[in-house]
């Protein structure tokens, strides 16, 4: 189970036990429930309130909702725990998904993965021109934000602080990309941040560090072609050796980087799902900033180094990289930005 799938599954546990009369029918079923990763010092791996949601309308204490949601939840694959916290919150421990699926899954849905099923095209969408330049940025994000999730425009946009009068036409100063960056990277009820640090070619900065990831992820790929091979997500896990090829060397396991990567790719959807809920474009700018610091620390053990010739585990990890790649496209399109393949 993926942690986007934890989300219809908790929904489909709610609804089933209002039909089964476990609920009072005056429950709310929603039909997507919020799912988020547990905070540091908490139980499990993901975490929602859905219970307190449900209860309002039940007029039951939000715990024995949360308790008929879990004994709903008990015996459903892929979830391996869950347990209730505080008074009501529900924590869930998911089994291991098989890099290979995840990996397959990203490449094979491209900048569209973590899209709901419904979802509607993003673009073209376009605010008048003669917005204020952050409202118009913050806004069209939560607009393409929405539409990924298959969700309308309807309710109210968020209130938006301007940019500074002392900043002047930044677009103009910092470029259009970097200035929507900057626009989008607190929330909208904040007053955003401009400067130099915008402009630095470095990895100080994280507009660059985002787009910069990527470009090394498209530069990883042209590398790997060079040297004659290229990403196979089917080649196993990330790590793993083929049977038909160097067969007697034993199975590496995928290394912490590996790791954090393939959890960083199976919670994007999650992310989008946030995101839209609260349209808060800046949740998906922090996302972003953690998935290019590990692809760029990943980088390094992707390519063959001096005579060692390109293997499995090669492949594998070429996948990866091309996957984390993929959600940084996909995500910088959503916020209104360019993904350029080089840097």
């Amino acid at each position: 189970m993926t942690p986007a799938d934890l989300s219809s599954t908790v929904a489909r546990a709610v609804r089933r036990a209002v039909e089964d009369g476990e609920l009072p029918a005056a429950a709310d079923v929603p039909e997507r429930v919020v799912i988020e990763r547990t905070r540091p010092g908490g139980v499990g791996d993901y975490a929602t309130p859905v219970a307190f949601q449900v209860a309002r309308a039940a007029r039951r204490p939000p715990a024995e909702v949360a308790r008929v949601i879990a004994e709903g939840l008990a015996a459903e694959p892929g979830i391996e725990r869950v347990e209730i916290t505080g008074a009501g919150f529900l924590n869930f421990t998911l089994a291991p998904r098989a890099a290979v699926g995840l990996v397959r899954d990203v490449l094979s849905r491209g900048p569209r993965y973590g899209y709901a099923d419904d979802a509607v095209e993003t673009d073209p969408f376009c605010w008048a021109a003669t917005a204020e330049f952050r409202r118009r940025a913050v806004h069209e994000a939560v607009v393409r934000i929405l539409r990924s999730q298959g969700r309308g425009e309807g309710g109210a946009p968020p209130v938006v602080a301007p940019v500074a009068r002392r900043d002047g036409d930044v677009a103009a100063a910092y470029g259009r990309d970097a200035a929507v960056w900057a626009a989008l990277a607190v929330p909208a009820r904040e007053t955003p941040q401009f400067g130099a640090g915008l402009l630095v070619q470095d990895e100080s900065s994280e507009f660059f560090l985002v787009r910069y990831a990527h470009a090394r992820a498209k530069a990883l790929g042209r590398g790997a072609a060079r040297l004659g091979f290229g990403a196979e997500a089917e080649a196993g896990e990330p790590g793993e050796t083929r049977a038909n090829e160097e067969a007697a060397a034993p199975a590496e396991k995928p290394g912490p980087g590996e790791r954090e990567l393939l959890r960083l790719l199976a919670e994007y959807p999650l992310v989008l799902e946030a995101a839209a809920h609260r349209r808060a474009p800046e949740q998906l700018v922090r996302f972003l900033v953690r998935v290019a610091d590990e692809l760029l620390d990943f980088q390094h053990c992707v390519l063959p180094k001096g005579d060692e010739k390109p293997s499995a585990a090669h492949r594998a990890r070429l996948a990866l990289a091309e996957a984390a790649g993929t959600v940084l496209a996909g995500g910088l399109a959503l916020l209104g930005i360019d993904a350029p393949d080089c840097l």
